[in-house]
């Protein structure tokens, strides 16, 4: 049986600074509807790693989507291609609201250009009237409930914040969403949210790839997992496997003696 085409697939992927070598020959695949884990101890080069696949660190090796080999493009372009990041840092546009984020990462679909906005404000009025319903769905769809959208993103409580970061990155849609510690500082009913949320893209044949600390997080929604130390790939398996592995111990516990 042939195995399917990965939604995302990098080759051999060096990151080098001087001597150093942040990242060296890392390769891993993803799937659609496929939750691959990135693990590791501080320092073991999992944001190198998205870094790399994104286009924002130079690099050596090959990133392919669906086939296609998309090495040789830049990171502005990824994303019309269906390749999105949600960063470790909650990014917005503060002096907006909820809805008009979400609204400004929609695009042209609800953003008139320059020129329009100046010239034909009553055309980009109705735009954005038209486009409403699409953003505020989407934001819903992510756990961010209508009587918050008037907000502005700091007036949020920390967990939706969360949710919006992802919310925004996601857009118009994604064949691959690379999640860079999405639970970073969630607990309780924020996590059991971001557990459904993750459920609900993977249902939709999305392809996730999550760097996470939180490793309950990761074994429970994780179908495969690559451990990374000192910027190289250590162990990947499923994750009874990894909790296994005597490498991966020894990378977080330290060598007994």
């Amino acid at each position: 049986m042939t195995a399917p085409t990965a939604a995302l697939e990098v080759d051999g992927l060096t990151v080098s600074y001087g001597a150093l070598k942040a990242l060296d020959g890392v390769s891993w695949r993803a799937c659609a509807g496929e939750l691959l884990g990135i693990i590791g101890p501080n320092g073991a080069g999992k944001s190198t790693c998205f870094d790399a696949v994104t286009a924002m660190a130079p690099r050596r090796g090959t990133v392919r989507l669906e086939g296609k080999d998309i090495t040789h493009l830049s990171p502005h372009r990824l994303g019309a291609i269906g390749l999105k990041r949600a960063f470790q840092q909650n990014a917005f546009f503060d002096d907006l609201s909820v809805l008009d984020n979400m609204l400004a990462v929609l695009g042209k679909d609800a953003q008139p250009g320059l020129i329009q906005a100046i010239f034909n404000p009553l055309a980009t009025a109705h735009m954005k009237r038209q486009a409403a319903p699409r953003a505020a769905h989407t934001l819903e769809r992510f756990a961010i409930p209508r009587t918050l959208h008037h907000l502005r993103p700091s007036e949020l409580p920390y967990g939706t914040q969360r949710m919006l970061s992802i919310a925004l990155a996601y857009g118009l849609g994604a064949k691959v969403l690379l999640l860079d510690e999405p639970a970073a500082g969630l607990g309780g009913a924020d996590m059991q949210v971001l557990k459904q949320l993750i459920r609900s893209l993977l249902q939709e044949s999305v392809a996730i790839v999550m760097i996470e600390h939180h490793m309950e997080l990761v074994m429970e929604t994780a179908h495969r997992i690559v451990v990374l130390d000192l910027g190289v790939p250590i162990a990947q398996g499923a994750p009874l496997e990894i909790q296994q592995d005597q490498r991966v111990i020894e990378a977080y516990l330290g060598k007994t003696q």
